[in-house]
């Protein structure tokens, strides 16, 4: 077996976002630390009779400003934000394609929905003027892989190439796996993150029949509230975050500026429940302890979590429990943050701007807050970083997430 000495590094050289917080990693980064909220009445549609009438949307930005008109009219909402978030997370690693080997630059970006809007839009116009006014380009444009095609023609990229999806913990494994990509030598750069356009009228009419959604209409800016006693469901987000993640080598030669190293990535699942997690939380237990390990850390080792803390009644407890699992007494002393808090959730592009914020929270030393955390609960009962943003020195942070199907992921960021 290889050990861990013996495992390529793998460092972040860059970051795009595009979230309801911020259309670029500084802005976004800047309402995080200030506890801002993202979240507000659906603009989308007309959710008057929905049960959840809220949710975090990009709003006040136009995708035609950052690739081909014709290229937006052929695709969907999802793949617009990860191919212009794509394109942020390039130039930030100021990674010039012309003297790279183009068949060692892989992508993948993956979608938890894909092109939920194209699907219900066609599917309209299919019922009120028949097969024949079906787009031609409905299908490329509806399939969970076709941001990472568009951004792997866009860049010229040959290498490693193809879609994740796992719901919720989708760009989590996006990055994991283009972390072993690189591991294992099949690649020297990756593009790789997840993207999420789901706020729709079917999405939220499926979510809302679950009862997964939050339904504080009254108070948007309130309504996600994480490990609280009083929380009642998650609030959906949109958005895209795309990290470029290289080898160590690869990043020291070109002379790029590293922001951190990923050294761990673990997956598992649970086997339990096609939508609830585990009451144990074993399979997240696992990932978590594996990806520490895969780190050459240990669990004591660890500063901050950036929690998946979905703020439903059942994910915050469970999740807690699987920390106090894998922690012991350390579960006590680290620092832990939901900021879905002010994001929503942005399904399968969750990780990857859960996965930025960890890395500017070892970057900066500021640990984002977990906003409206006014109740406590007594089974949620360790360090949640309430309301306020923390300082502290973060040498190494987790992230994990969580999805339906019983599927966990999780990876480990640490000072270089």
């Amino acid at each position: 077996m290889e050990t861990v000495s013996a495992k390529k590094r793998v460092v972040v050289t860059g970051m795009g976002v595009i979230a309801s917080l911020g259309h670029n990693v500084n802005d976004f980064w800047a309402n995080i630390v200030a506890g801002k909220c993202g979240i507000d009445l659906v603009t989308l549609f007309d959710a008057k009779d929905y049960s959840c009438r809220i949710g975090a949307e990009v709003r006040g930005w136009d995708a035609t400003q950052h690739m081909d008109p014709k290229e937006v009219r052929r695709n969907d909402r999802y793949t617009h934000f990860g191919f212009c978030a794509a394109k942020q997370a390039v130039a930030d690693a100021k990674l010039d394609m012309t003297s790279e080997d183009a068949d060692r630059v892989g992508v993948i970006i993956g979608s938890g929905i894909g092109g939920m809007l194209t699907i219900e839009t066609q599917h309209k116009v299919l019922m009120e003027r028949g097969p024949r006014k079906v787009s031609p380009f409905m299908i490329p444009a509806l399939i969970s892989n076709m941001c990472t095609g568009l951004v792997a023609i866009e860049l010229g990229a040959r290498g490693p190439n193809f879609g994740v999806v796992s719901a919720c913990a989708t760009a989590t494994h996006a990055i994991g796996e283009s972390l072993r990509m690189i591991r294992d030598g099949d690649a020297d750069v990756m593009v790789c993150g997840g993207s999420e356009a789901a706020i729709t009228p079917l999405s939220y009419a499926g979510f809302c029949s679950m009862k997964a959604m939050s339904t504080n209409n009254d108070n948007p800016q309130k309504s996600s509230r994480p490990y609280d006693l009083n929380r009642d469901g998650f609030i959906m987000g949109e958005g895209s975050g795309v990290l470029v993640i290289e080898s160590l080598e690869h990043a020291q030669a070109r002379g790029a500026r590293i922001y951190c190293e990923l050294s761990g990535y673990a997956a598992s699942c649970d086997a339990y429940h096609i939508t609830s997690p585990d009451p144990e939380g074993k399979g997240l237990s696992l990932a978590m302890r594996r990806a520490i390990n895969d780190s050459g850390l240990q669990p004591e080792n660890i500063d901050y979590i950036n929690a998946h803390g979905t703020s439903t009644p059942y994910n915050d407890k469970f999740e807690t429990l699987a920390i106090k699992k894998v922690f012991g007494d350390h579960a006590r002393k680290v620092l832990i943050s939901s900021t879905k808090s002010m994001t929503g959730h942005l399904l399968g592009a969750a990780g990857a701007i859960e996965a930025i914020i960890s890395v500017k929270t070892i970057e900066t030393g500021s640990v984002p807050p977990t906003i409206n955390y006014e109740t406590p609960d007594p089974e949620c009962d360790l360090d949640y970083t309430p309301n306020v943003v923390r300082s502290a020195d973060i040498k190494a942070v987790l992230s994990d997430n969580l999805g339906f199907g019983g599927q966990n992921a999780a990876l480990v960021f640490r000072k270089l």
